[in-house]
């Protein structure tokens, strides 16, 4: 926002592309009211001496509670149905309500409250206490009623279950975001501050139960994975077995230990035409056989 002060005392503003005023008349010896909307990219607009403004974001926005260094809040702590602690990290994407009157109640009734009006242009520290008690709390109820339907187990590990999960807690969210700032002020990214106000969207990653927890079901997994190369040892050698007991049927003990010998490679066949003679010669040493 640019401001310049003229010769008669009134105030000169201009709004970034990213904002919008909300400008109310009145001074010292007469009752504030409420004048006008000032839209984003306004040329000079003068204001009346002893006039108030309240600059409030345009255009998208976002709730951070993944924890990290610069963002709003940190990761949500939910329970699931087998009352298992779980952290879920996300953001939510919003735009604020700019429809003139909408944006008016909004000030009124909660952004005066917690002086959630930008400072300078730049987002305050009122806007963020704020979105943390009409976004991140209806959030939270959100994520902890949705996650007491689901174990913990398929929270953490199925698609399928994460994917239904999701479609509750935004369900939920805008149940509970609505009820609890009693108008629909947080509204879809792409809003324009005109036509249907849409919902927020949330971006939430999947929980994470405790590091114990994780480690103990991959213990789990190596042990079933064990178990079933284990399984599949055991049927070839049962196979086997079977195999050794049919030569056995056919061609008798000795027959049957020379067979396998010899598929083994342990024995050496050479064929003998009809006639023929072959030597013999004993491993362990000794005279030459001719036969």
């Amino acid at each position: 926002m640019l401001l310049g002060f003229g010769a008669t005392g009134c105030t000169r503003v201009s709004t970034a592309p990213d904002e919008v005023v909300l400008h109310y008349a009145g001074g010292l010896f007469e009752p504030k009211k409420f004048e006008r909307c000032i839209l984003p990219s306004s040329g000079a607009t003068y204001l009346g001496p002893g006039d108030t403004y309240y600059s409030y974001p345009f255009g998208q926005r976002t709730f951070d509670f993944t924890g990290s260094k610069d963002a709003e809040s940190k990761p949500i702590t939910v329970v699931s149905k087998d009352n298992v602690q779980m952290t879920v990290a996300g953001s939510a994407t919003l735009t604020l309500n700019t429809d003139c009157e909408t944006l008016r109640r909004f000030h009124e009734r909660i952004g005066l409250k917690y002086a959630a009006y930008q400072d300078n242009g730049k987002t305050s520290d009122g806007w963020t206490r704020m979105l943390n008690f009409y976004l991140k709390q209806p959030l939270d109820r959100a994520l902890d009623a949705a996650s007491q339907e689901f174990e913990w187990r398929a929270l953490f590990n199925d698609p399928n279950t994460k994917q239904r999960w999701e479609a509750r807690v935004g369900e939920l969210a805008r149940q509970f975001i609505k009820e609890t700032a009693g108008d629909e002020y947080f509204c879809q990214p792409n809003y324009a501050g005109t036509g249907d106000c849409g919902d927020i969207v949330l971006t939430i990653q999947k929980p994470e139960p405790p590091e114990s927890l994780v480690e103990a079901l991959a213990a789990e997994q190596a042990a079933k994975q064990q178990n079933l190369a284990q399984q599949q040892i055991n049927a070839k050698v049962k196979t086997e077995l079977e195999s050794i007991k049919d030569l056995v049927k056919v061609l008798g003990p000795q027959g049957a230990v020379l067979w396998k010998a010899i598929q083994d490679g342990k024995v050496q066949v050479i064929p003998v035409p009809q006639g023929g003679n072959i030597n013999i010669t004993p491993s362990t040493g000794g005279n030459r056989t001719n036969r």
